[in-house]
């Protein structure tokens, strides 16, 4: 839970193009301090994530969403469901989100979709995470 509440603050902090020194200077800590927290080596107490949602303007439920406990049926998902966080919270993960977004074109989009599926099938990822385009 430490991990995933942590990898949220950060996928948050990068949205917002926030660095880890901005993000320390308005909690009036150190940016070792929001490192430990974004890799979940420190707990953060319920009252600094309150803290964090503010200075990130985002509701406390943020950094909840999605999150269960993981349980023998529910690992590999939720191993998957990690790894996806994780993609989505990196600096390539963040760039292809808002490029992406910022097509407008439902045709283009589903196109792109429909390209990097096909990529990722001939790499041997046969797992798809969205449904295939309607043609």
């Amino acid at each position: 839970m430490d991990s995933d509440v942590g990898r949220k603050i950060r996928m948050q902090r990068l949205l917002l193009h926030m660095s880890q020194t901005d993000l320390a200077q308005a909690l009036d800590i150190t940016y070792q301090q929001v490192q430990k927290y974004e890799n979940g080596r420190t707990r953060v107490s319920a009252s600094r994530l309150q803290a964090i949602a503010n200075a990130l303007e985002v509701p406390l439920a943020t950094f909840f969403e999605n999150s269960s406990t993981r349980d023998d049926s529910s690992g590999a998902r939720l191993d998957t469901g990690r790894s996806m966080g994780a993609f989505v919270a990196s600096p390539m993960g963040l760039a292809l989100n808002r490029a992406f977004a910022r097509i407008t074109d439902g045709e283009v989009r589903r196109a792109f979709l429909s390209l990097v599926t096909r990529i990722a099938e001939q790499e041997g990822n046969r797992e798809q995470v969205l449904p295939p385009p309607r043609q």
